[in-house]
């Protein structure tokens, strides 16, 4: 299945390299068995976001290699893709970028039809792929501006998808500047979270950094800082790690961290008996 990792300081930038590709289950290495798309994005000095998409592995690109070591940001997304649907295509490949905002998705969303009639044509012009996951995310977006409130457009959003729709999974990870949304849903597919204190006595590999004996430094602050990690899978072996639990949508807003409920189980769920091969083999 598609992998997702997020990441988020609130305000110190720095490096996401040891995630990306030091760590024991680092997202290259999880590309391995994930071939079909690779994509980072981060937010830009002007608090823009940024994202580099390829249709090939992460190991194999070299883009995604040197923004690893490289791109410097408070906040970031990533994901490497094992196709379900839409084609093996750069635009099809996460993360999607609308209204500011970084999306990634782990999952299947059937009856796309009906989805995509909840959509008004400026809604629709936002999408460049063809994927289950651009779509939620454009529904999510087009409630997020009805709502003017991201958190409560995300729950309405995925509310109705829940009501009405098909669902096998729809893990998410949703980023603006400085903030992280990340939901696991139902509990198909686990989602984790750490919160490594970086200076804490022993933490010296958490974030990339100008390092010295004991203790981590961020790179052009040079302040002990502190970072919310996503994933799919746990990264390492650190008993920091959490599972979300089915339903839970964790809010990311600067330092604090706060998780709520407010999902029913799917009304329409879906099985792997359900699934197309195809996407079966994309989820297991």
């Amino acid at each position: 299945m598609c992998r997702l990792f997020g990441m988020t300081t609130g305000s110190a930038r720095v490096r996401a390299t040891f995630w990306l590709l030091d760590a024991p289950l680092s997202l290259s290495l999880q590309s391995r068995r994930m071939p079909d798309g690779t994509g980072l994005g981060w937010f830009s000095l002007g608090e823009e976001p940024v994202r580099d998409r390829a249709p090939i592995a992460a190991f194999k690109d070299a883009d995604f290699n040197a923004e690893a070591r490289n791109v410097v940001s408070h906040t970031y997304v990533s994901h490497v893709r094992y196709a379900s649907t839409g084609a093996v295509d750069v635009h099809n490949s996460h993360p999607f970028v609308m209204d500011d905002r970084l999306f990634a998705h782990n999952g299947v969303v059937r009856d796309l039809d009906v989805l995509d009639s909840w959509l008004t044509d400026v809604d629709r012009a936002l999408m460049q792929g063809e994927t289950d996951s651009e779509m939620v995310f454009a529904y999510i977006t087009a409630e997020i501006r009805r709502h003017g409130d991201t958190t409560a457009g995300l729950i309405a959003a995925v509310r109705r998808i829940a009501a009405e729709l098909p669902v096998f999974a729809l893990n998410v990870l949703l980023a603006e500047s400085g903030r992280l949304w990340a939901l696991r849903y139902p509990e198909t597919h686990e989602l984790w979270v750490h919160w490594p204190r970086l200076g804490e006595p022993g933490d010296t590999r958490h974030l990339d950094s100008d390092r010295e004996p004991g203790h981590v430094r961020v790179a052009s602050h040079r302040e002990a800082c502190s970072a919310h990690v996503v994933a799919s899978e746990r990264m390492d072996d650190d008993p920091g790690w959490r599972l979300l639990a089915p339903g839970e949508l964790l809010v990311v807003d600067g330092a604090n961290a706060a998780s709520q409920f407010p999902f029913d189980p799917p009304a329409r769920p879906l099985t792997l008996a359900d699934l197309s091969p195809a996407e079966s083999t994309s989820q297991t």
